[in-house]
């Protein structure tokens, strides 16, 4: 229970964490969060990272002078696309073998599920819009890779996703995250990014497990 508190602290104060990172390490924080975005997106057993706060937070300090934006984009760009290969890699290895994984403390059952309905609903456009998403983002790709998709479509989906992802978030960052009136809100701002994205696969996975699927045409 410790580690999930502070885990909790570490995500809801993520701009005080990083800064003091920054302050202690310097340019070695550049690798810290190199691993974190590569980890998130690239293990199913890692959904719980913080992906869209740490990408605001980074454009904030940037805006400060305390990181240097071009750099910190590339990096983050680079460690996001090669996480949703690993990922993808991952599932095309274990493939149709994982529908009978049992939720256990390394594979979050229910994740997994509800990535797989929205993918099924949006197909490869799920790649893109998983970015926004915590969870269905770290299980996005994987789902892709035991569905078997087409590599070099999901490498098109993966870059495009991960570079309005990472400029996008980032930018946003870069640009409103030191206004006071966000500075003074940032914890509620990175509920809202946690929670209204969630909320948003939930419904969409729901959506996905009610619509009947089509019967395959009968052979005449």
């Amino acid at each position: 229970m410790e580690i999930i508190s502070l885990l909790i602290d570490f995500i809801l104060r993520i701009d005080v964490h990083l800064a003091q990172l920054v302050q202690d390490y310097g340019t070695f924080v550049y690798v810290v969060l190199f691993a974190i975005i590569f980890v998130e997106t690239g293990f199913v057993v890692m959904p719980f990272l913080p992906g869209d706060s740490l990408l605001f937070v980074v454009g904030a300090l940037a805006a400060t002078g305390a990181l240097d934006l071009p750099t910190v984009m590339i990096l983050l760009l680079i460690a996001a696309i090669l996480g949703d290969q690993c990922n993808y890699s991952i599932g095309r290895y274990f493939g149709p073998k994982v529908f009978q994984w049992e939720n256990s403390r390394f594979f979050n059952r229910r994740g997994f599920d509800r990535a797989h309905d929205f993918y099924e609903r949006y197909g490869g456009v799920t790649i893109v819009l998983a970015r926004f998403m915590p969870f269905v983002r770290t299980f996005a790709p994987f789902v892709a890779g035991v569905a078997e998709m087409d590599r070099r479509m999901f490498t098109l989906y993966n870059v495009f996703g991960a570079v309005v992802w990472v400029v996008g978030v980032s930018g946003a960052g870069y640009l409103f995250g030191n206004l006071p009136w966000v500075k003074e809100n940032l914890e509620f701002i990175i509920w809202g990014l946690i929670l209204i994205p969630g909320l948003i696969a939930i419904l969409g996975g729901l959506k996905a497990q009610s619509t009947p699927k089509a019967e395959p045409p009968t052979p005449s």
